[in-house]
């Protein structure tokens, strides 16, 4: 008797969106979640205690902020590996560990103990899930970054300096240049505005399709 062959759904449990503030994470997440029918864990920003906090006093709330999210986070991926669907997730866990709370402390508005506690807590919590089945990084520049964050207007983003978001592209080309732990699929979205225009979406969506095909 013939063994079935292995589903999408059996061999894909977990894609993740991986970029900068601004880069589309949530329109892409959206785009995907819709198109292939995946369930969407959302990064958790409308309900977090500490974030407006954060923009306005960044030393203050940094640590409160960043265990937040990696609890949150860390949440999401166990509800992720216990479930049965396909789930697509905005944001990831190495993100904070690997980008955010490593350039906080070097900007000096963490206190090095803090993030030593933090990343000892994150190592811990890592060793015990894992990575992505497909991690897709938005690669974008400052001025496309910028230009989204104008255009959706949050007032806690109101704060957020050219310098900070430099520090944070350095920082996430030096990881994605090294990461290692699942497939990866690089798209830059300078010239793609896959949120209003059809074509440079069909673009998109082919190349997800292209890195799922590869994953069977």
């Amino acid at each position: 008797m013939n063994a079935a062959l292995p589903t999408e759904r059996t061999l894909i449990k977990h894609v993740a969106i991986a970029g900068n503030i601004g880069a589309g994470k949530t329109t892409l997440t959206e785009m995907l979640a819709k198109h292939f029918g995946w369930e969407v864990h959302y990064e958790n920003t409308e309900n977090n205690p500490y974030l407006s906090d954060f923009y306005m006093d960044m030393k203050r709330w940094s640590f409160n902020l960043q265990v937040f999210f990696l609890s949150s986070r860390y949440q999401q991926v166990l509800r992720i590996l216990q479930g049965n669907r396909t789930v697509i997730q905005d944001r990831t866990i190495y993100e904070d560990a690997y980008i955010f709370a490593p350039n906080l402390a070097d900007m000096g508005l963490m206190e090095r103990r803090d993030f030593e506690n933090y990343l000892t807590l994150f190592q811990s919590i890592v060793s015990q899930v894992k990575a992505p089945d497909l991690l897709i990084y938005l690669k974008a520049s400052i001025p496309t970054l910028v230009e989204h964050i104008h255009m959706r207007g949050r007032d806690y983003e109101g704060n957020i300096s050219i310098e900070y978001l430099k520090r944070l592209n350095e920082r996430y080309e030096n990881w994605i240049s090294s990461y290692a732990e699942g497939k990866l699929l690089i798209i830059n979205v300078d010239n793609l505005d896959f949120s209003s225009n059809k074509e440079h979406a069909s673009k998109v969506l082919e190349m997800v399709q292209a890195e799922l095909h590869g994953l069977f």
